[in-house]
Formats: structure tokens, sequence, C-alpha cells
């Protein structure tokens, strides 16, 4: 493959033949791709994370362990980084940007991992494609379109994320305060485990081989397309999880992290027991938010 870059393209010095001949292959380039994507993801997550004011441990369960980082990076980050939100819970411009960036980055980081079998299944098949000789469309594209159905769901949840705070559910710092509002949202998802449309999205989202074979395309259009067909199955397997980050606070990066491996587990192979269990701690979850809930706001209750 080498040689034949080389020999093709001689005006190459040797280093950029090489460097053309990684491109050249699909899989590699879907390996480069999925991990570039979900590092900026991540990347900008942790900055936004570190630019937020305040102890991390009351922005959602499980982030005081954050308290205990280093807060140099806030120091140096904050002034571009922090989310414009007024204290009444009316935005600016910026503060609609950076919300809708956060939530872009957020699909990247999470989301991203649990595409990456789809991604390379296709890379594999353009692979060997490639190989006899023919037209192939680059993962990019199809990772376009995949990404382009999560950016739209950034934008929904970016919109849902303010009327949630005009209506005093989130705070300024985006975490849950209402434990009824928390334990619904819990609940949802729990019961949305046992559908049938999220098995049937699932089952896509597992076994992408016969969906490629049966609906290949050679040209861009039609591997945008097909990206776009993969992501609303993710979003239909994958939508009640991310909103669990309402629930948990928006910038929980324990919960997103652990929301993410959830679902990426999910998506190999694990069977309906997994998702059959994700389901049942949910809705506990959600049912001691809403005991919790009752109880602190139970009349004569003992403090």
């Amino acid at each position: 493959m080498t040689e034949a870059a080389d020999h093709s393209l001689p005006h190459l010095t040797p280093a950029a033949g090489r460097l053309g001949a990684v491109f050249a292959r699909p899989k590699r380039l879907a390996v480069i791709c999925v991990i570039m994507l979900v590092a900026l993801g991540w990347l900008y997550l942790g900055l936004l994370t570190a630019s937020m004011g305040g102890p991390a441990g009351s922005r959602g369960p499980g982030m005081a362990a954050l308290d205990l980082l280093p807060r140099a990076v806030a120091i140096l980050c904050s002034s571009t980084f922090g989310v414009a939100l007024m204290p009444d819970g009316v935005w600016g411009f910026t503060g609609f940007a950076l919300v809708a960036l956060m939530w872009g980055a957020m699909t990247l980081a999470m989301m991203l991992p649990s595409a990456a079998p789809m991604i390379l299944t296709y890379a594999e098949i353009a692979d060997t494609a490639a190989r006899k000789g023919e037209h192939v469309v680059s993962p990019f594209v199809l990772a376009g379109g995949y990404t382009a159905v999560w950016f739209g769901f950034a934008a929904a949840a970016t919109l849902a994320q303010y009327a949630l705070t005009r209506a005093a559910l989130l705070d300024p710092g985006m975490a849950s305060v209402s434990g009824l509002f928390s334990g619904a949202i819990f609940i949802v998802a729990g019961l949305y485990q046992f559908s049938e449309l999220k098995h049937a999205c699932l089952r896509q989202c597992r076994s992408p081989f016969p969906f490629f074979f049966t609906n290949w395309a050679t040209t861009p259009r039609g591997v945008f397309k097909l990206g776009l067909r993969q992501g609303l199955f993710c979003l239909g397997c994958c939508w009640a999880m991310m909103v669990v980050m309402f629930a948990v606070g928006v910038m929980n990066v324990v919960w997103m992290a652990a929301l993410g491996i959830v679902m990426t587990l999910e998506k190999i192979g694990t069977g309906k027991r997994f998702t059959y269990a994700i389901g049942v701690l949910s809705i506990a979850a959600g049912l001691a938010f809403v005991m919790s809930a009752v109880v602190a706001h139970w009349p004569g209750r003992v403090i």
C-alpha cells in the first residue's frame, strides 16, 4: 500500500507518502476519527467544569470528589469557559451558545465511544472494498451523519434546559433543585429500558453489519444518510439515559462517564439482562429520590 502511494504520488516525500497511506485506509481513519472527537469532547467538558465556581459537590451526586483536585486550571480558564447565566435564569446569547456547545461536547464524549463498533464495522467493509480498488467514502462522512443527529439532540436539550431553569427546576449551576423532578426522570428512564422501541433500536446498534450490507452506499451523500439513520437508531436507544443528566446535574462529569460506559456496554452485546438490570436500578433510584423529597416536605417531620 505504501509503495503504491509513493508510486502514484512521486512528488511526495517518503514521510508524506506513509502519512497518505495511513489516511487511505478507512479502518485507521475511523479509529483516528473516534479518538479525536471523543478527546475534544472531554477536553471541552473538563475545561468547562474547571471554570465553574463554587464547590463541585453542589453540582450533583458524586461530584464532591472533584473538590479534591487542584483549582489552578479553573483560575486559568474561568473567564473564557464560564457559562453566562443570570441568577434569575435569564440567559444571554452567550449563555445559549455555551450551553449548546456544552451539550454538543457531551454527545461527542458520551455517545461516540458507544458508536465506535458501528463506525469500525463500516470501516472494515470499506477497507476490504478499497483493497479491491473500489471507490469508498471516508468514515468521517458516516460519523458526520451520526453526530448531526446528536447535535440536533443537543440543540433540543439546550432549549429544554432553558425551560427547566425558567421553571426553577434547575438552578443557575445546572443542578436539579427538586427531588420529585429527579425521581420522575429516573423512573421514566428506567421504564424505557423495558420498552420495545428501546430494544428495536438497540438491536440495530448491536448488529450494524446487516444494515450496511443491505444499504451500502458509495457516494458521500449516501454514506451521510447511513450515518443519519444509525444516529437515529442510537437516539432511540439512548435518549432516556442522556436525559438523566437533568436529574443528576447537567455538568456532573462523574455521571457523564458512568452513563457513557453503561450505554457502550449495552451496545457491545451484554444482552437483555443487563438492560433490564439498568432499568430496575433506575426505577429504584427514582423512587429513592421521590421518597426523599416526600419525607423532606412531610408535615411535622423531626429534624
